[in-house]
């Protein structure tokens, strides 16, 4: 009997499948849009009248909530929840592991009588406990202080998650230890954002804005992902367990044609979009923009912008939609940085920019940019932050995954460098050359085709190889991976940004003080500080090799693995900067710092014992039955006698020699891997230790050992190969 190979089976079966399938729908995006979220207006209308302006008041302001306020609050909240359907609440907080988390609870209770109630206090709505002992916590708890503590932040709406039986009420909220110290990523994203508020203001009052009340850090974030049949999904342990492809040949056609990116998407993507943004729409997340990436079966969703909690829970919304919504397709969606060997990876581009409470955005530098000294000092003070904190911003995004793709010609080196375009340049060189400066002539296309009209030429032009570029109203980070939370990214650039203002502002309170004047006292910090990070301004191919000896030139960091990264954040001029700006405390840097490098070395294991196990279950067992096949076959040719006598070809005992060959060469690779995984783990004591002896002795033998497995994969029967190979998990859906 013969037995059909599982990959050929799962190839059959999607042959079969009906591709099209149609997205749930029911009217326009804007009759559901925040259908499922407690937003202004279900607030407006279910509150009355004084706790709605006071909610607004602590939302708008970052007032504290009065408890009862929040009983009205919560009373009104469960009762919108009842009605849609939801029987459970949780506070749904983002630990350190980079996901969310969550603990439901119903709204059921028993009074004195034993009677069923459905209740819901303001102390429930506002604070929670859930066991802190099962998350990373850096040492910053003890098993006999395992409680933690989960609080409601108002800014960020809750929301309902629907469910197969029902929904139920998310509250958005920070987690902290029993002892008060942040166990989460919203925590100190919430201090940057009071930093950089109380700093920004400063400079607006500098220059006669006494209006606003408040800054706003906005970030919009683009969401790079993969998709591929869930069928082939579950043939691939490597990918069920470590996200990405461990082995795997080169398909002959993979993203060199270019003629995936902005191409038309295929309708079975399409549909699950449609349904993801559907569901999205629902929750209240601006989803704007889809398109194909540059690989085949890869693609982006971006949202319109929003303030930066905000943004960051709606990123993280983002992913788990994505990852529901492509179950209910047959399809697994892959977040991993880079989940193909050879194939371009993914990241997110964070936009991130301030707004004052009037709704001006600080970063837009208006018609006339060498005119309005407000704009320079919040571009001059991002210039500073990146120039003096590059080494603390490259271990925000520095992960086992994202070390594949940083600097592999899809992404931004690990070098932090940042592009203005040529206008913006112009102005910062003639004012550290104390010039007058001068508007730079608007770029006009003229295509000569009446029926077209002429259009600008952005400036900026963007620079997709730059980790930093300005693109006319925002700076885009585009160095984080995708599997990524955005927290700690915009938690560091916001400190860091606060600090360089706190700073320029008082050079310049001092040249005030001295008898300059007020554009003699800017313009000459300005200057000063132009001239002081030069160096991390650069205009050109950030992918070039040359870029980065240039970069070494100018003593810019550039640290390739994840091991050696995570040492910037304790660095002592970085923990003095995180510190000082109140983000965090002392410990609460110094648990981040053990836990990833904690999360660095346990991914490498899992890795290294997944590879093994796929040779040894999957690979080998392929290999030698065709071994066998081949070995047989030339036993049979040279057992033939007489005139039928054939000769063996010297291919066919090349083969075999080949197959031989790489079989052994699997086999004591995989050897030398394990080895080199317990001389690591026997010094797990000493965890910067550790981190650095994976980074330097299982990183790159993992991908060196793939070599004779995936030669393997070109030379066995097709119809012996268990693993989904690129060319099929690329291009079949």
């Amino acid at each position: 009997m013969n037995i059909i190979n599982p990959r050929k089976m799962a190839l059959l079966r999607i042959a079969e499948r009906n591709h099209t399938g149609k997205a749930e729908r029911n009217g326009a995006s804007s009759q559901v849009f925040g259908c499922n979220t407690f937003n202004d207006q279900v607030m407006r209308e279910r509150l009355p009248k004084d706790v709605y302006l006071k909610l607004r008041d602590t939302i708008k302001s970052g007032a504290k909530l009065d408890m009862g306020v929040a009983n009205e609050v919560a009373h009104a909240m469960k009762e919108w929840a009842l009605s849609k359907g939801a029987s459970h609440f949780t506070h749904w907080f983002q630990p350190q592991t980079g996901l969310t988390a969550e603990k439901h609870d119903a709204f059921l209770e028993l009074d004195h009588d034993g009677m069923v109630l459905e209740r819901f206090r303001g102390n429930q709505l506002v604070q929670g406990e859930p066991d802190a002992s099962s998350f990373p916590s850096g040492g910053r708890r003890t098993t006999f202080e395992a409680r933690g503590y989960t609080m409601w932040d108002p800014s960020s709406p809750a929301f309902i998650m629907e469910g197969p039986k029902g929904g139920i009420l998310c509250i958005p909220s920070v987690f902290i230890s029993y002892h008060g110290e942040a166990l989460d990523k919203k925590t100190p994203l919430l201090r940057s954002m009071e930093a950089i508020s109380t700093s920004a203001l400063k400079v607006l009052h500098l220059f006669g804005n006494k209006k606003a009340s408040r800054v706003l850090t906005t970030i919009g974030t683009e969401q790079e992902y993969f998709l591929i049949d869930q069928l082939f999904f579950t043939l691939r342990p490597d990918l069920q367990i470590t996200g990405r492809t461990l082995v795997g040949a080169r398909p002959p056609k993979g993203q060199q044609m270019e003629d995936h990116y902005f191409g038309s998407i295929k309708q079975r993507a399409l549909a699950f979009m449609q349904d993801a943004e559907y569901e999205l729409y629902k929750l209240g997340v601006p989803a704007k923009t889809r398109h194909n990436e540059v690989a085949p079966h890869q693609y982006e969703i971006a949202p319109i912008y929003g303030e930066a909690n905000v943004g960051s829970d709606r990123n993280q919304l983002i992913m788990e939609v994505l990852k529901k919504t492509a179950i209910r397709y047959g399809l697994a969606l892959l977040l991993h940085e880079k989940p193909f060997a050879g194939v371009n990876g993914s990241g997110k581009h964070n936009n991130w920019s301030m707004e004052d409470s009037e709704g001006n955005n600080l970063l837009d530098p208006g018609k006339t940019p060498e005119e309005n000294l407000q704009f320079l000092v919040f571009l001059v003070s991002v210039l500073r932050a990146v120039h003096r904190y590059g080494d603390l911003l490259r271990a925000t995004v520095a992960s086992a995954g994202n070390d594949h793709r940083l600097g592999a010609n899809e992404a931004p080196p690990a070098v932090m460098s940042v592009f203005l375009g040529k206008q913006l340049s112009t102005i910062l060189d003639d004012i550290k050359a104390g010039r007058k400066s001068k508007a730079v002539k608007d770029f006009v296309i003229d295509l000569g085709i009446s029926a077209l009209p002429k259009i600008m030429r952005d400036n900026t032009d963007r620079n997709r190889t730059s980790p930093f570029a300005f693109t006319g109203s925002k700076f885009e980070f585009r160095a984080i991976g995708s599997s990524e939370s955005v927290s700690m990214a915009n938690t560091v650039l916001s400190a860091a940004v606060s600090e360089s203002i706190d700073l320029i502002i008082s050079d310049i309170a001092e040249k005030k003080s001295n008898g300059e004047s007020m554009n003699q006292a800017v313009l000459s910090v300005l200057q000063k500080y132009i001239i002081e990070t030069e160096a991390v301004r650069f205009e050109g191919n950030n992918y070039s090799d040359d870029w980065e000896k240039e970069a070494a030139r100018r003593h810019l960091p550039n640290v390739k693995r994840t091991g050696y990264a995570l040492d910037a954040l304790i660095a002592p001029k970085n923990r003095k900067m995180l510190v000082s700006t109140g983000v965090y405390s002392e410990e609460e840097l110094e648990s981040r710092y053990i836990t990833k490098l904690e999360q660095y070395v346990k991914i490498l294991e899992i890795e290294a014992d997944t590879f093994c196990e796929l040779v040894h279950t999957k690979i080998l067992p392929a290999a030698i039955t065709y071994q066998t096949q081949l070995a047989n076959s030339i036993n049979a040719l040279n057992s033939l006698t007489g005139t039928a006598k054939i000769s063996v070809p010297e291919t066919v005992i090349g083969l075999l020699d080949r197959i031989t060959q790489n079989i052994q060469n699997l086999q004591n690779g995989c050897t030398r891997l394990q080895g080199k995984v317990a001389e690591g783990l026997a010094i797990e004591d000493d965890l910067p230790k550790a981190a650095k002896f994976f980074a330097d002795h299982v990183v790159d033998l993992i991908e060196s050992i793939r070599e004779p497995a995936d030669i393997l994969e070109e030379l066995i029967d097709d119809e012996l190969w268990p693993l989904p190979k690129y060319s099929e998990m690329l291009f079949v859906m």
